[in-house]
């Protein structure tokens, strides 16, 4: 039983888009599994509509029917990620329409709510200290927190309006699986946009199937921008000159390595993102032929566009532990990687005319000698990916008798998240039906928001003979 989160603050206040925005604090256990009276706080926006009606009147006592609409909490890919503010998401006012009041949340550990850096991650103590504190930031934490705060949210609430909806997009979508796996009775209706979860105990299956479509993306890339095969090795060539340190990064603690540039690929899963990797390619390689260096503005723009494993470190810390379930990561990317030579940045495939194929969602253990946040976590990122005691976050047995709706987008040419084992899950969540489509990539939520949101709710509004 998950007891009621507690409410520290709220505070509203408009903007323009006619948007009443409020912001909340919660507090909640650190550690649900046990009875320690250690506590984290937990920040999320809402938003409704605000309108004036033609009768209206300051002096007109609130109508307590219209205050409790029906909640739908929004979960953010990641894991790692801060939701952003409710106005700058473009499909905030088209959900607002169809009668939701909305709930972004920043998941635990990120945005405001008790954010993990490698600072705020020292001051639990020591490396040990740090390893077990991390240990709660997972999706089923996270779900915990969210049926805490539903509790708060909906009290005084009749009963047949305290459930709400969930909408996840990408680790959203993980999260609200194990969400219904776990409390189920709290929950209205699931709606995941490329965030079905594999049926699977560890990630190495996961990361397979990874290489194979990011190889794909990469012939693609080069396809489109085949000049980029001499530019790319220019630049390769440059940052390798003296081994991994030749170019520092931004407060010197750090270096842009060539495997760290070659990770610029993450962009080839979403909608032109072909053209963000061109452009920074372009840059740099233009820097070389006109001044035989990198210069500080064109690193800095590789480095910002790499910036989240710094930021957001629970992306890396814990990005191949949501995988697991009983058993360790172990740096499953990395094993792997030997057995796709494709990759290789070799001094035989740059001497060659074979192109040096960047990397997609992979964490590799060199990120934690090159990225100055993560440098100083080595040790606690080790330790989480040797960990095998992971509890499991898919209660199968309880999805198989589902009784939530479902509604789920899948994209075919999903780089992040693997069509075939997503398909697979949706036939393993009863009563899960699915939108599926070609014509739309991993970021559909903001890059084709409309056609996307169209679909999916019209498997929810439409009816099949």
């Amino acid at each position: 039983m998950i007891s009621t989160a507690k409410i520290l603050e709220q505070r509203s206040y408009l903007v323009p888009g006619k948007l009443k925005i409020t912001e909340h604090f919660f507090q909640v256990p650190r550690d649900y599994s046990n009875s320690s009276p250690d506590s984290i706080q937990v920040f999320a926006r809402s938003a409704r509509k605000y309108e004036k009606p033609a009768n209206y009147s300051p002096s007109t006592p609130p109508d307590p029917q219209k205050d409790q609409l029906p909640w739908l909490i929004y979960l953010q890919g990641g894991p790692g990620f801060e939701c952003r503010s409710p106005q700058q998401n473009a499909w905030t006012t088209t959900l607002l329409d169809k009668g939701y009041q909305l709930l972004f949340l920043d998941q635990r550990g990120t945005g405001l709510s008790t954010a993990i850096s490698q600072s705020s991650l020292q001051l639990r103590g020591d490396e040990n200290v740090q390893v077990n504190y991390m240990k709660n930031f997972r999706a089923d934490s996270i779900v915990r927190d969210c049926e805490a705060i539903r509790k708060a949210l909906t009290e005084g609430y009749p009963e047949e309006k305290k459930k709400w909806t969930i909408m996840g997009q990408s680790f959203g979508g993980f999260c609200c699986t194990t969400y219904l796996s776990l409390y189920p009775e709290g929950v209205k209706e699931a709606f995941m946009f490329g965030g079905l979860p594999p049926m699977r105990d560890g990630p190495d299956e996961v990361y397979a199937r990874l290489y194979a479509r990011v190889a794909e993306r990469n012939r693609r890339y080069y396809d489109k921008y085949p000049e980029d095969i001499d530019r790319v090795k220019r630049v390769i060539k440059l940052l390798s000159r003296f081994g991994d340190t030749t170019v520092r990064v931004q407060g010197g603690e750090g270096y842009l390595s060539a495997r760290r540039f070659l990770q610029l690929g993450i962009y080839f899963g979403k909608h032109s993102g072909f053209d963000e990797v061109h452009d920074l390619v372009l840059r740099a390689d233009t820097d070389l032929t006109q001044f035989g260096h990198l210069t500080r503005p064109t690193v800095l723009s590789i480095e910002s566009a790499l910036s989240s494993f710094d930021t957001n470190v629970i992306y890396a810390l814990l990005h191949e532990p949501c995988y697991a379930q009983n058993k360790a990561a172990n740096w499953s990317a990395d094993r792997l990687f030997s057995s796709y030579p494709e990759f290789s940045v070799t001094k035989d495939v740059i001497e060659s005319k074979a192109p040096l194929y960047f990397t997609g969602e992979m964490i590799y253990p060199f990120m934690f000698e090159s990225y100055p946040e993560l440098k100083k976590l080595k040790a606690v990122g080790h330790a989480l990916a040797e960990y095998d005691s992971w509890p499991r976050l898919y209660d199968e047995d309880q999805l198989a008798k589902n009784e939530v709706p479902v509604y789920a987008a899948v994209y075919v040419d999903d780089m992040y998240v693997d069509f075939d084992l997503s398909m697979e899950r949706a036939k393993g969540i009863k009563g899960c039906k699915t939108f599926v489509t070609n014509a739309m990539y991993h970021d559909a939520l903001r890059s084709k928001m409309d056609e996307v949101i169209k679909g999916v709710w019209a498997l929810r509004d439409d009816v099949i003979d």
